[in-house]
């Protein structure tokens, strides 16, 4: 089955991300737990946003 244009179903947002993610390794099982947490990766995005305010020459 394939899409048809415009397409309305699927991911949107009202925030546009990077299209490059970012990375990182982490311990074993902090993967498992991480994915356990409800809304991890909104979480996550608020985190690294408090850790990088104020932070000089950030772009």
């Amino acid at each position: 089955m394939t899409f048809r244009k415009n397409n309305k179903l699927g991911f949107t947002s009202d925030r546009p991300f990077d299209k490059d993610p970012v990375c990182f390794k982490v311990l074993p099982g902090v993967k498992e737990k991480l994915k356990a947490v409800p809304d991890w990766q909104e979480r996550l995005r608020g985190f690294v946003d408090e850790l990088i305010k104020g932070v000089e020459n950030c772009q």
